[in-house]
């Protein structure tokens, strides 16, 4: 147990106690004089000596013999305000240079709890383990890189603790499927769930809207047309005579489909040639929810317009455009940047990427944005924002236009891709979820 000069060093002396309460072999660091210690970091340390843990500074931490399993991080909690220097510091290099797993207690040490940046060094951890309540910082910036596996412990705190203490982000998980895609009427019927239209599929582009029509399909959509460049058709139907295609030359060839849709995709596949961007020009203005990914995307940033009924689906590049920062800026404010989104362009926002944010315009103080922390590194590949798109579109199909819906999709699509992964997140390709997709929004 590496443990620090604050109540962090404390939750490490309690545990150190509790280790060897328990039989196991547990040494303490102390990094800083234990006697400047106050409180119950005070009494942590006493019942330490008490449970005759063994207690030394830095240079005992390599004492011959003593080869431990894990390591912990009990340096520095939620109190940080600038980068770990002196002992600190040397505490997290040894910390980072250990060959077992590291523990991290509350959050790792260097990591801001509220913005997850990042200052000097930081201590990477296997796994942490956060106390009375989750830190934003572990979701945002290096956060979900630096924390490893993640688990709350409450304490058992009663719930009025909470009560006047605004939340940062809200959390997504399990319960927002559950709450949403229920069993279906026996009387349902194609047309009550949703007719879904995907607009894309730009020459050599076709798979993006593939893709697209396919995750719409699995998550339920009722009806999926695909309007696309006419030499993309073959290749979208091709396999998946369920989505109808139609390839078109302008808007006024997709007028029709454009009138029957409940909600409309915009942008897979669409192109930056004068074919996509008459499409997009036209698309943004229609009378019906919206989706608007990819290069719809980049046609909004250079045509600004604001409305209500969209949900725009931007990676950090492509967030960045629409708000004139670079990508590296729009990583280190992601809470911020997705507020700016919905505020500035209407609807609703998700900002893809590692922990996922979804936020809604809404100027109302307690509207924070909800994050997904499902997902894993190997959907960082081509075409996992088109099987999004299709998720969402199908979603606001079946069930209406709403924050509810976004946030559903959204875990479901993460969801999916972690299962997708259980035989490896190198080498996943976009098309592996479409399966999944499908047993996740049918929750026993």
């Amino acid at each position: 147990m590496y443990c620090g000069p604050g109540n962090n060093g404390g939750d490490g002396y309690a545990l150190a106690a509790l280790a060897t309460a328990a039989g196991l072999d547990a040494r303490a660091i102390a990094v800083t004089d234990p006697a400047g210690l106050r409180g119950a970091a005070a009494a942590a340390f006493n019942l330490a000596r008490t449970a005759r843990v063994a207690v030394g500074g830095l240079a005992s931490a390599g004492d011959a013999g003593f080869e431990p399993d894990v390591v912990v991080d009990a340096l520095l909690g939620t109190g940080l305000t600038r980068a770990p220097g002196g002992n600190i510091a040397t505490a997290v290099a040894a910390i980072n240079a250990a060959s077992v797993p590291v523990l991290a207690l509350d959050i790792p040490t260097g990591l801001n709890s509220d913005s997850g940046l990042v200052s000097g060094a930081a201590v990477e951890a296997e796994a942490t383990v956060t106390f009375v309540g989750l830190k934003a910082g572990l979701f945002l910036g290096s956060g979900p890189q630096l924390r490893g596996q993640l688990e709350f412990a409450g304490l058992d705190l009663p719930e009025a603790i909470y009560a006047g203490a605004p939340a940062l982000l809200k959390r997504c998980d399990t319960s927002d499927l559950a709450g949403l895609f229920r069993p279906r009427s026996r009387t349902s019927h194609k047309g009550l769930n949703g007719r879904v239209l995907i607009v894309g599929g730009a020459r050599g582009m076709a798979g993006a809207a593939r893709l697209a029509a396919e995750a719409a399909l699995r998550v339920g959509a009722g009806l999926v047309h695909a309007a696309v460049a006419t030499d993309s058709v073959a290749q979208v139907m091709a396999g998946r005579p369920e989505i109808q295609c139609r390839g078109i030359d302008g808007p006024d060839d997709v007028a029709d489909l454009v009138a029957n849709a409940d909600v409309i995709v915009v942008g897979p596949g669409l192109g930056r040639e004068p074919w996509g961007e008459r499409l997009a020009a036209a698309l943004l203005g229609a009378r019906h929810p919206l989706v608007v990914d990819a290069d719809a995307i980049n046609f909004l940033a250079g045509h600004p317009q604001r409305r209500h009924d969209w949900v725009l689906t931007p990676h950090p590049a492509e967030a960045g455009r629409l708000l004139g920062k670079t990508a590296a800026a729009v990583q280190s404010t992601r809470a911020i940047t997705v507020r700016e989104l919905a505020q500035r362009y209407g609807g609703i926002a998700v900002l893809k990427g590692a922990c996922s944010l979804i936020a809604q315009d809404d100027e109302t103080s307690t509207n924070c944005p909800s994050v997904c922390d499902y997902g894993n590194p190997g959907m960082a590949t081509a075409g996992m924002g088109d099987v999004l798109a299709g998720v969402v579109a199908a979603a606001i199909g079946q069930f209406g236009f709403s924050r509810q819906s976004i946030e559903a999709a959204v875990v479901a699509h993460a969801l999916a891709g972690d299962d997708a992964a259980r035989d490896g997140e190198r080498g996943l390709l976009a098309s592996d979820l479409l399966p999944h997709l499908r047993r996740r929004v049918n929750p026993l």
